[in-house]
This record gives C-alpha cells, sequence and structure tokens, in this order.
C-alpha cells in the first residue's frame, strides 16, 4: 500500500475545498528507491544503469477502480486502486542496489511525490534483471 504525499495532500485539499485549480498528470510515473521516502519527499531514488521512472498514462484502462476491474466510475469502500497492466523499467545495463520503496511522482524526472510506499520484500537489481510490477501489483490507497 502507498501513502499520499504532503504535496498531493494538500493539492487535493485546495482542489476539493479551496476553490484553486488542480490539474491531474496525463502521465504518472513510477520510480524505484534504494530508501525510503516520507510525505515530504526525499528518499533515494536508483540512478544510472539505463535507470528511468516508468511511465503509466492516466486513464481507466492504467489503474483498476475501487471496486475492481477498468470500467466504470469507482464506486467501492476501500479507496484502493492498483495497477491494471504490468509496469516495466528498461533493462538494467549495471546493478541499481536494493530497492526498498517506490514513489509515483508527476514528472519523468525532478517533478513532484505524489504516491509512495514500502515493497513488499526488498529486491537486490542487477545487470539484465528483469524489473516489473505485475498487474495489481502496485497498490495506492486513498484513505483506510
Amino acid at each position: 500500500m502507498a501513502a499520499l504525499s504532503d504535496y498531493l495532500e494538500n493539492k487535493l485539499i485546495d482542489h476539493l475545498l479551496r476553490a484553486t485549480a488542480y490539474s491531474a498528470p496525463a502521465t504518472t510515473y513510477v520510480g524505484l528507491l534504494t530508501a525510503a521516502p516520507s510525505d515530504s519527499g526525499g528518499g533515494t531514488e536508483v540512478s544510472g544503469g539505463s535507470y528511468a521512472r516508468a511511465s503509466v498514462a492516466s486513464g481507466t484502462g492504467a489503474w483498476t477502480a475501487t471496486q475492481g476491474g477498468t470500467s466504470g466510475a469507482s464506486s467501492g469502500t476501500g479507496g484502493t486502486t492498483g495497477n491494471a497492466a504490468t509496469i516495466s523499467f528498461a533493462t538494467p545495463s549495471a546493478g541499481w542496489g536494493t530497492v526498498t520503496h517506490f514513489g509515483v511522482y508527476d514528472a519523468l524526472t525532478g517533478g513532484n511525490l505524489l504516491f509512495h510506499g514500502a515493497l513488499t520484500a526488498s529486491k537486490v537489481i542487477n545487470s539484465g534483471d528483469s524489473v516489473s510490477f505485475a498487474a495489481g501489483a502496485l497498490t495506492l490507497q486513498i484513505d483506510n
């Protein structure tokens, strides 16, 4: 499960309750981290060895509705979504270290952290490894 960043919490409060515009990103980017971020950001993102954040287009086909599936508006009660398809990273050309966390960002580089969470199990990423999140493996939760 993932937590919302302070940045996203503030944007949602301003947008929903304070009539301040917030445009959701057309694409989000999943990053891998070797040290935990906090709600305010930080952490240590993987770098080098052909690493790049994985892009996920925003839309009903990319993330599941809160009741499951990809059709229709969310109507579930758990406040949770998950990746609807596999999220794949480039093949490492060098070791990426021990990945312990992930972050979802609004830009390919830099940008703002939106969600973050710990992996179920840390993973040493070596050169040539296949790196991905299977469909449904990356879950993001708004509440609960």
